[in-house]
């Protein structure tokens, strides 16, 4: 059973890779130009250690308590893993975050650049942070308004020193996702900044069409999240 299983991620892993690479010549973009970020939320170490022994490195995760349960020993058996958190980030989980995690891409708020800042300085460690944008100005989402975003990215830089060097969003779910991709690459453009992660299993192609670096990709590699446990 654990064979099958096993060979079923896998499996799905290099189909997700392959979509992600027709999407980058039909772009025509080089395939290596794309991080496939394989989101790894709600699964066990025993569904993600068949991917990393297939040879993929970059994930990502939407919990901090949850990573630090199964990511330490993962990366000390796989070396050269990088884990980001796509999930939001509250202040009283920074310090751990920081020692974890080797991108944070949920900066959104004064109060987070702040304790981010103090932490990195205490750790000696600086994941590279990404700011997250509400691109579609929703008001139940949490992200910078695009209207504020130019000013808060400077205020990270410059008034906390953090390492900034991408946007992030998640588009509205009813929209066509290609114009907020878009607006979210010429965002990053006025701000000189390289990373964009942005699309996930339903509309990476547009993000990939529309200049995105990073891909976020859960479902369609490990399958459907297990229900978590109570308490």
């Amino acid at each position: 059973m654990a064979e099958s299983s096993e060979s079923e991620v896998v499996a799905n892993w290099r189909a997700v890779r392959a979509e992600v690479a027709r999407a980058c010549a039909g772009a025509g973009r080089a395939a290596e130009s794309v991080t496939l970020l394989a989101v790894a939320k709600g699964h066990g170490a025993a569904r993600i250690e068949p991917v990393l022994a297939a040879g993929h490195r970059d994930f990502g995760e939407n919990r901090v308590q949850e990573a630090a349960a199964k990511w330490p020993a993962l990366k000390a058996r796989f070396p050269g893993s990088r884990l980001h958190l796509i999930g939001p980030l509250q202040t009283n989980k920074v310090r751990e975050a920081v020692a974890l995690f080797d991108a944070i891409e949920t900066l959104d708020r004064g109060r987070l650049a702040e304790a981010l800042a103090r932490a990195m300085e205490r750790a000696g460690r600086r994941p590279d942070c990404y700011v997250e944008v509400n691109i579609g100005a929703e008001p139940q989402k949490a992200g910078v308004p695009p209207d504020q975003a130019e000013r808060f990215v400077e205020t990270c830089a410059t008034r906390y020193g953090l390492p900034v060097v991408g946007l992030m969003c998640i588009p509205p779910e009813a929209d066509d996702p290609l114009p907020h991709f878009r607006r979210l690459a010429e965002l990053a453009a006025r701000l000189n900044l390289s990373r964009l992660s942005m699309g996930m299993s339903g509309d990476f192609a547009a993000a990939i069409a529309a200049g995105a670096t990073e891909v976020r990709v859960g479902t369609a590699i490990f399958g459907a999240r297990p229900r978590p446990p109570d308490g």
